[in-house]
């Protein structure tokens, strides 16, 4: 008589589910670790244009009025582009491609640009806040990362 008997398939069932049971954390783990390396590029990419941007300004590149800060009123206008105040066809200088999508953020429907919370160049750290442009972005999660910090405060 082959095959197996019930308490062999039932020992093979029970390692299965153990091993189961280990793998959901650490696929978790590894999809949290890859979305944490995700918001880190996202938010360097859109840190840089933004200092791109207020580069271009001082540097004359971009009108501003005298009561601007020089950075861009809208996370938009890094995409959209600005017309070249020196350069005499007016061309556009452009900073991001796109606007990437927080990865933090759980709506996939909502547009990328409003993904992000924006802080202006007129508010403080301890508490950002929008206004007439656009000095910063964060995450509106609050969750922690694994490193114990925030995402909103990274």
């Amino acid at each position: 008589m082959g095959g197996f008997s019930f308490v062999e398939i039932l020992a093979t069932v029970a390692i299965l589910a153990l091993m189961a049971t280990a793998a959901v954390p650490y696929l978790e783990l590894v999809v949290t670790r890859q979305k944490e390396s995700e918001l880190r590029r996202d938010l360097r990419q859109i840190r840089e244009a933004i200092d791109e941007y207020k580069k271009a300004t001082d540097e004359g590149h971009i009108t501003k009025l005298v009561n601007e800060s020089g950075y861009p009123k809208r996370l938009d206008d890094l995409v959209e582009g600005v017309a070249d105040a020196k350069d005499p066809a007016k061309r556009k200088i452009y900073f991001l491609r796109r606007i990437p999508r927080d990865p933090m953020f759980p709506n996939g429907d909502v547009p990328a640009a409003q993904t992000w919370r924006l802080r202006s160049y007129d508010s403080p750290p301890d508490q950002p806040r929008e206004g007439a442009d656009v000095f910063d972005v964060y995450s509106m999660s609050e969750q922690k990362g694994l490193d114990g910090v925030p995402y909103n405060q990274w």
